[in-house]
């Protein structure tokens, strides 16, 4: 049986846990997370390349797997029997525009060959994560509703649109007990940026720790819906934990936390380390930024299972550069 979300015991599943894209910002930290509320030898991670600091991941089992591989797959789930699977794996917002089609192809069908996998195998649940870039220019930008107008313009975003589309209409048909929510930026000193429109959010205290300037590629005054990282992994453990008829939303729930600027994070870091400095040189990833919610309305998430976050902006910024500070060399 699984604890309770603020159970710390650790217990064993009938079966296990497959986390695909474990290499990931996400991913690394919710296998950690995971190791820690189950056996750490129940949790099996997953991806298509070891990481790159094998540490990382060295407290269970790690298998490559392209999530493309059908056979690969299934191989793994009769050799686990994973009674939940988180997949992560997926192409970010600004790597993506570079190779749409591929971006498709690793999101959509990624998607469609683990949902298939596990209705054929009979695995109890699904965990995957879709993202405020299923937003559009058309969507009310401040407090965005659960539902609302969702016209993305980004090979991300409309995968991640169809992508809930799928996993409702996998629940509705297969019975498939199928989870998500809709990530803002997410923010964690375990793992470099990987490619995405919210990223500046982390690179910004790597170089304010490393004492050096930051050039942001957004303007500054570009309000996106961000997140700390213990708040997201503590969302999606809440969600996955909580008792299904619970879970109102089966396409995805709008997740919050903050919302803040460039300027903004340059302010928080500054009263912690006065000398950094910012400019700014917009690029592409502007405009994607543009047609992104400015704020998030999450009012279902909070009344249908409790969400609530712990973090906000100077909060997260104090234990950031704490953290960032343990990680530099002697």
């Amino acid at each position: 049986m699984a604890t309770t979300p603020g159970d710390t015991e650790t217990t064993v599943l009938p079966g296990s846990v497959l986390v695909i894209g474990a290499c990931g910002q996400l991913g690394l930290e919710l296998v950690a997370a995971l190791r820690q509320r189950y056996d750490p030898n129940c949790v099996v991670a997953a991806d298509v390349r070891p990481p790159k600091n094998p540490d990382m991941l060295a407290g269970g089992p790690f298998e490559l797997l392209d999530v493309l591989d059908r056979s690969r797959l299934d191989k793994l789930i009769r050799q686990y029997r994973p009674k939940q699977i988180y997949h992560l794996a997926a192409l970010l917002s600004a790597t993506a525009e570079k190779n749409p089609l591929f971006g498709w192809q690793l999101n959509m069908d990624g998607l469609l060959i683990v949902l298939e996998a596990a209705v054929a195998h009979g695995v109890a649940q699904v965990y995957w994560p879709s993202s405020i870039a299923v937003f559009g220019p058309d969507t009310p930008r401040d407090n965005t509703p659960q539902v609302t107008i969702m016209n993305p313009n980004t090979v991300y975003g409309i995968s991640k649109l169809a992508g809930e589309q799928w996993c409702e209409w996998y629940h509705r048909k297969h019975g498939l007990d199928v989870r998500s929510l809709r990530y803002p930026g997410l923010i964690g000193y375990k793992s470099l940026p990987g490619g995405g429109t919210t990223d500046y959010a982390v690179d910004i205290y790597h170089k304010a720790i490393a004492g050096e300037s930051y050039e942001c590629f957004l303007e500054e005054d570009t309000y996106l819906p961000m997140m700390y990282m213990p708040d997201a992994l503590k969302a999606t453990l809440d969600l996955m934990h909580a008792p299904a008829d619970q879970i109102k939303v089966r396409t995805s729930y709008n997740l919050g936390a903050m919302s803040f600027s460039p300027a903004e994070i340059t302010a928080s870091i500054q009263q912690h380390v006065p000398d950094f400095e910012v400019t700014y040189k917009p690029d592409g990833r502007q405009q994607i930024a543009n047609s992104w919610p400015a704020s998030i309305d999450d009012s279902k998430a909070r009344q249908d299972w409790g969400w609530q976050p712990d973090f906000d902006l100077d909060k997260m910024t104090q234990d950031m550069l704490v953290h960032l500070k343990e990680l530099q060399p002697a």
